[in-house]
C-alpha cells in the first residue's frame, strides 16, 4: 500500500526532503549516467507529491503552477518511481494522481512536461501529445508534451 503526500516545499521535513532528493538522484544521476544540476531553484516553488511505502520513499513527481516552467502552462516534472516498485503500475498511479493534484491545486490548466521519448507511449496513454521535436537535455532525447483540457 503506497500512501501519497503533497505538500509545498515550505512544508517539508528535513527527513522528507532528504529522501526526495535522494531518490532522484538515485534514479537521474547514477542511474541513467546523467550528470546535471538537480536542485534548480524550482523546488522552492514547487509542490512535492510523494507516494510512500513506510519510510521508504517509492514515488515522486514536482508540481510547477503556470509561469514557473511554462507561461502557457502548469508542468508535472521530476517524475520518477523506485526501482522496487516498477512494473507493478506504481508510475501510473503516481501519473493520475499527479495529473488530479495539479487540477485540485491550479485549476483545470494545460500540462506541460519535457517527457524522456522512451517514454512517449507511456505519457500518450494519459492523453499528453508530443508538442515539438525531439531535443536533447542534460544528453538524453527528450520531446516537449501537452495535455490541454480542451
Amino acid at each position: 500500500m503506497i500512501a501519497w503526500q503533497c505538500k509545498y516545499f515550505t512544508d517539508l521535513s528535513n527527513f522528507e526532503l532528504y529522501k526526495i532528493l535522494q531518490l532522484r538522484s538515485e534514479v537521474f544521476i547514477v542511474e541513467q549516467n546523467c550528470v546535471y544540476q538537480d536542485q534548480d531553484d524550482k523546488d522552492l516553488k514547487a509542490y512535492h507529491f510523494t507516494g510512500w511505502q513506510g519510510e521508504k520513499l517509492v514515488a515522486y513527481t514536482r508540481l510547477l503552477a503556470k509561469g514557473i516552467s511554462y507561461d502557457d502552462a502548469a508542468s508535472i516534472g521530476r517524475v520518477v518511481t523506485s526501482p522496487s516498485v516498477r512494473r507493478k503500475n506504481v508510475g501510473k498511479e503516481l501519473m493520475r494522481q499527479s495529473i488530479d493534484k495539479v487540477y485540485n491545486l491550479f485549476g483545470k490548466v494545460p500540462i506541460r512536461i519535457s517527457a524522456q521519448l522512451y517514454l512517449k507511449h507511456f505519457y500518450e496513454s494519459f492523453s499528453f501529445v508530443q508538442n515539438g521535436g525531439v531535443y536533447i537535455e542534460d544528453g538524453i532525447e527528450h520531446i516537449s508534451m501537452l495535455l490541454d483540457i480542451k
